[in-house]
């Protein structure tokens, strides 16, 4: 992420962060409860047989560090940073382009000029999806000359690439076109993104549905920020943290400096995340997040510290995982559940009364031997005109009920599509299975569209 040195761009208004309160697993039964049946019978899908919408994959945190591993290698070996200008950005960006070519990605080397010096962006597509709508995720690749810049950016870096190669792990077909990039000079002003929009015709970027940024990953002493930009885009990151029962909070520190900005200034809509770079972690962010109150979200920000010890795990291995969820969930596309598993879902809608008593929608779950899995992925397609007004839940077969989301008035987008992970594994997974949703205030209506259950 680049200094506050300069002009800035202009800093957008704030709402007041609410701190999201959503459990993983929630026992109490909500009342007044009206069980309506499905008007078609769930379908059961096989590995054999694509499910309707893919559930994200869990992202390997140590294939991300094996990427971190190798920029801290090419930087070691370029005068110790990863600059624009300087051999260690062009080495950076010919390991991230041999990884995607590789995989069967489509890369393209977009150059242009700097301070004098010649700069690169990688783009690269991933074959198939609808051309017409596209699901575009970034992160700038350039270090500052003090250091390799491990955390800003390689974690964002790291942890793009290593999802766009799940994405051709898994076969993944999604049904909008998918497109990486991996920015240059953004630490000279944004430069290679810049760049980039500027010269995409207007028709192309209006291709664009959403525009993903991730600039700093993995602080070591992490805070977990969401970019509020957007609403839809806001709510997909905060549905998944919410499964995870990790609060976030608005993003604000890197309002205008990062590569979303061009995007943004463009009309495009724009969300990503953040684990915070030189402002200081508070007590009630420690309190709730761990780590230490009074020190910088990264103390090694800009600086030569800034190498593979200035990463946490965690931190890195969430925000991951998060990336290809927003993926997934946005591209909503299909592919062969991996291992062997089942499919079981329901695509009967299901008219969820105003301010009225919840409803259930069943699914039933047969052939699948033992206990629930401890990352049962649940598939949601609510379509409702401001989620904030609804409370959703899983009833498993033994009446036991997971909250997947809470009720908000600061949550003010439209529709809940999202994959939440359920620890179910003190569940039988044979038995009926309930989407309960209810709407607890007046003056908005929506339905269950359809939901599904991963094994």
């Amino acid at each position: 992420m680049r200094d506050l040195n300069g002009p800035t761009l202009p800093r957008r208004s704030r709402r007041t962060a609410a701190l999201l309160t959503t459990g993983a697993a929630v026992t109490a039964t909500l009342l007044g409860v009206s069980s309506v049946p499905a008007n078609a019978a769930p379908t059961a899908a096989s590995a054999g047989r694509n499910a309707r919408t893919a559930a994200a994959p869990d992202i390997s945190v140590a294939n991300v560090k094996a990427h971190l591993a190798q920029l801290q290698s090419i930087a070691n070996a370029n005068g110790g940073n990863r600059a624009h200008g300087r051999s260690g950005y062009k080495a950076s960006i010919d390991y991230v382009k041999g990884k995607l070519d590789a995989a069967g990605f489509t890369t393209t080397v977009q150059q242009f000029t700097s301070n004098g010096t010649t700069g690169y962006n990688l783009i690269a597509d991933w074959p198939g999806g609808d051309a017409g709508h596209v699901v575009f995720a970034g992160a700038h690749l350039d270090s500052v000359s003090r250091g390799a810049g491990i955390n800003d950016n390689g974690s964002g870096s790291a942890g793009i690439l290593e999802v766009a190669l799940t994405v051709a792990k898994q076969g993944y077909k999604p049904d909008k076109h998918l497109r990486f990039a991996w920015w240059g000079a953004e630490e000279l002003g944004l430069v290679g993104s810049q760049n980039y929009v500027r010269q995409l015709p207007a028709t192309e970027r209006s291709k664009i549905d959403a525009y993903l940024n991730f600039d700093m990953i993995g602080s070591p002493n992490p805070g977990y920020f969401v970019y509020d930009d957007d609403p839809q885009l806001e709510g997909v990151f905060k549905d998944y943290f919410a499964g995870k029962n990790i609060p976030t909070e608005i993003e604000t520190e890197g309002d205008g400096r990062s590569d979303h900005a061009p995007f943004k200034n463009a009309g495009v809509r724009v969300g990503g995340l953040f684990s915070g770079a030189d402002y200081t972690k508070s007590a009630s962010q420690a309190a709730k997040w761990g780590g230490t109150a009074g020190q910088p979200f990264d103390r090694c920000y800009h600086a030569s510290c800034d190498t593979t010890a200035n990463i946490n795990d965690t931190a890195l291995d969430n925000n991951s995982d998060a990336i290809a969820h927003a993926i997934w969930t946005l591209s909503g596309g299909s592919t062969t559940p991996p291992g062997g598993g089942k499919v079981f879902e329901s695509t009967s809608a299901l008219d969820i009364p105003d301010a009225g008593a919840a409803v259930e929608s069943p699914v039933t779950v047969g052939g699948v031997t033992g206990n629930a899995p401890s990352a049962l992925k649940v598939g949601v397609d609510i379509r409702h005109s401001y989620r904030g007004d609804l409370v959703v839940d899983l009833v498993g077969p033994s009446g036991k009920t997971y909250r997947l989301k809470d009720a908000s008035s600061n949550d003010s987008a439209a529709d809940v599509v999202a994959t939440y992970t359920v620890n179910a594994s003190g569940e039988s997974a044979d038995g009926t299975w309930k989407l309960r949703v209810q709407d607890v205030a007046a003056q908005d209506t929506g339905r269950i569209n359809g939901w599904k259950l991963t094994f």
